[in-house]
């Protein structure tokens, strides 16, 4: 089994995190969804990851096949959720999760996710709020797999999105 590692992101680490950005990108755009069709995410944003510390690559094998954002500050989107949350505390909130194409891994989802998990309660924070879109069939199978809760939906950007969040403790 491979051996994923989760490690922030450095600077020297934005050209690969962006390649990967556009293989998720194409990869919706194959699957026939909208979702990251609109200039969303981009290099500003992955730069702005890294400044603020959100950006998290995921290496096996010493090559770097993910990134994702894990964001402990407040997410202003899920303050207005057309739902309820399972609770109202402190929590990790995730964005722009992505797996490498070149090459293909399996797994690296629920690794990046499951990594999440014990990095939120290194923190001493036991929840997680994150989102996809309706269409995302990978995340939504890892997160039904690694038992996130749906809660409701979500908008960003004028799109609804469906929201879970899992509690650690």
């Amino acid at each position: 089994m491979n051996k994923f590692q989760i490690r922030k992101a450095e600077q020297t680490d934005k050209g690969r995190i962006w390649e990967i950005i556009q293989q998720a990108i194409a990869l919706r755009k194959e699957q026939g969804s909208r979702q990251w069709q609109d200039g969303y995410p981009n290099e500003d944003v992955v730069q702005s990851d890294i400044d603020k510390g959100y950006g998290h690559v995921v290496k096996v094998d010493d090559k770097t096949i993910g990134y994702v954002a894990i964001i402990f500050d407040i997410e202003p989107a899920y303050n207005n959720i057309d739902g309820k949350w399972l609770s109202d505390g402190e929590y990790v909130g995730i964005h722009r999760l992505a797996s490498a194409q070149d090459p293909h891994v399996k797994g690296v989802g629920t690794a990046i996710m499951q990594g999440v998990e014990e990095i939120a309660v290194n923190h001493g924070i036991y929840s997680i709020k994150v989102d996809t879109n309706f269409d995302n069939g990978g995340m939504l199978h890892v997160f039904d797999k690694l038992g996130y809760q749906y809660c409701g939906e979500v908008h960003f950007r004028g799109a609804a999105r469906r929201a879970f969040e899992k509690l650690l403790k």
